[in-house]
């Protein structure tokens, strides 16, 4: 199956994107388009598209309550067993490169790498919440880690900044907005049920943040970056919807 979306993979873009834009357009966006001919012109769809994923952003983002928390569960709520995402087979995770630090770029004082050793001097929570997927499944999982609120305030980070950007060593990559960045719930996860990651899992460290869908949680983080300019993400390049989230 994943050799045959690489091989179709332009294809089956246009086609996700025409149900995007036929599924996800509200009444007034239809009334904007009235009149044009979305079924023939594919730029016309990307361009209305593109517009509207902007559009439903500043919505999103106005909508979005930084003191509001996502449920919470006990331990008998955890799903066992947790399933394993990504964009790639489980064959395919790669280890933790052995010369692994997490570099910090962008608007912050502090540009020093980060070992897991000096992550794990930070402030430390847990939380027990549900991992929700663009897909339609969800589970509920036990995570623990730093806080990202305390990881930019040790780094001297921008706070004024618009986004938090991150790389991943699987080559995957995401971005979310400030405001959600400092959300108490907002973690990078070092621990996954009372255990240190490991690689299916995200190590040596993820992002777990509840507020938004899974594909925003990216794992195996290589860079966090501080910065004004839109980073976009893997799977927000294709189309998705970058705020993603409550």
């Amino acid at each position: 199956m994943s050799d045959f979306r690489d091989k179709f993979r332009p294809d089956l873009r246009r086609l996700e994107r025409r149900h995007l834009i036929r599924g996800g357009l509200s009444l007034g966006a239809l009334t904007l388009l009235a009149g044009c001919d979305l079924s023939s012109d594919d730029s016309l769809i990307d361009r209305a598209l593109w517009a509207m994923l902007r559009f439903n952003d500043r919505v999103q983002a106005a909508l979005f309550n930084p003191n509001r928390l996502a449920q919470t569960y006990t331990s008998a709520d955890i799903t066992h067993p947790f399933r394993f995402n990504a964009y790639y087979p489980l064959e395919k995770v790669r280890p933790v490169p052995d010369d692994w630090q997490l570099e910090v770029t962008g608007l912050v004082n502090d540009k020093s790498p980060w070992t897991l050793q000096r992550l794990q001097t930070l402030p430390q929570e847990s939380q027990i919440t549900r991992h929700i997927c663009v897909e339609g499944w969800s589970q509920i999982g036990e995570w623990s880690g730093v806080p990202l609120r305390h990881f930019l305030y040790a780094v001297g980070a921008d706070l004024r900044a618009k986004y938090v950007s991150f790389d991943c060593f699987d080559d995957y990559s995401s971005s979310i907005d400030m405001a959600s960045a400092l959300h108490p719930q907002t973690i990078l996860a070092l621990d996954f049920e009372e255990q240190p990651l490991t690689p299916p899992w995200g190590a040596p460290v993820r992002l777990r943040i509840p507020t938004k869908l899974g594909f925003k949680n990216p794992k195996n983080i290589a860079a966090i970056t501080v910065t004004n300019e839109y980073p976009g993400g893997y799977w927000e390049d294709q189309g998705y919807n970058w705020f993603s989230g409550s």
